[in-house]
């Protein structure tokens, strides 16, 4: 039986399946430079970075990201964290018997249920407008919702991150409008819809792991698309482009990074979109640390640094 990749432990000899997420052909820094793998292995309860030492030409060309795999291996520890030495590696054939959604990580809820929730919330929306608007945005990504991760490998870096990143920001979005009553539930959860609404185009995505950025991604990204999408619904919708609603939903998803340099061209500076940035900070931060925590050995009682949190690790503290 293959051993979960959480339960590694120090020295231990192990063989199973598991799912190349990266690999990288390099070479040692040694006088005379030999060629080795450099990997990530990945099953549905976490990560492990791993090193195929003396890799043949047709190693580097035989393995590939998504790539499942029968591993021989011996866990060691390298500068205080666990790593894996490939002894022997081959791709899997029809006879193993395991496929690849054996191995992948998924929201904690199916979509099938986080995507109603989200189609509910926009048909309670009491603007016209903005109802129209987030429909429009919502039905160009819905089939892709279904499996988009909601990042590449910050937050919900999995099959059905987005979907749950969003529902888990309406829930917070329902208590702040609760306890802030100066705060447009409209405009806000029209905001939470909308932040990431590009992300299935933005990122090439397979079974929630992203492999690349799309030419869209690259060249306009994610913030940038939304927003574009918001002046097409109008259009579409003959909406007013001066309208305030245009210019709300606009500045929500064009400020919610908060500064230049997080990718927003502009700083929150209406009520519902400060209020949108924090709560989009809170929840990706806390998934973040919670996604670190269960996909850890046990046997780790730090985090590696966790890089969305200034770079800081997370101690397991037990009472």
């Amino acid at each position: 039986m293959t051993k979960p990749i959480k339960e590694f432990c120090d020295g231990d000899d192990f063989v199973g399946y598991y799912l190349i997420k990266e690999i990288e052909a390099k070479q040692t820094s040694s006088s005379t430079p030999k060629d080795y793998l450099d990997l990530v292995l990945a099953d549905s309860s976490g990560n492990i970075s791993a090193k195929y030492w003396d890799a043949s030409k047709t190693d580097i060309e035989t393995f590939f990201p998504m790539c499942l795999v029968k591993v021989q291996g011996v866990v060691q520890v390298y500068r205080e964290r666990l790593q894996v030495k490939v002894v022997r590696i081959r791709k899997t054939t029809e006879q193993d018997g395991v496929t690849i959604t054996d191995f992948i990580r998924s929201a904690p809820v199916g979509s099938d249920e986080l995507i109603p929730i989200i189609e509910k919330t926009i048909n309670r929306l009491s603007n016209n407008d903005i109802r129209a608007i987030v429909t429009f945005c919502f039905e160009k990504v819905k089939d892709k919702m279904h499996s988009s991760p909601a990042a590449k490998s910050h937050h919900h870096a999995y099959y059905g991150g987005l979907a749950y990143h969003i529902v888990r920001m309406l829930e917070l979005s329902d208590f702040i409008c609760q306890q802030r009553h100066f705060l447009n539930s409209d405009l806000l959860k029209a905001g939470v819809i909308l932040h990431d609404i590009a992300k299935p185009v933005e990122m090439v995505s397979e079974y929630g792991m992203v492999t690349d950025y799309s030419n869209q991604g690259k060249l306009i990204g994610h913030i940038s698309m939304a927003s574009n999408w918001i002046i097409e619904a109008a259009i579409k919708l003959g909406i007013d482009l001066e309208s305030n609603t245009i210019l709300a939903l606009q500045h929500l998803v064009l400020s919610h990074h908060n500064l230049g340099e997080w990718g927003s061209p502009v700083q929150p500076q209406l009520p519902e979109a400060v209020a949108l940035h924090y709560i989009d900070a809170m929840d990706a931060k806390l998934q973040m640390v919670e996604d670190m925590l269960q996909t850890i050995p046990e046997s780790e009682e730090w985090t590696p640094a966790i890089r969305g949190l200034e770079n800081k690790p997370i101690l397991k503290l037990k009472l």
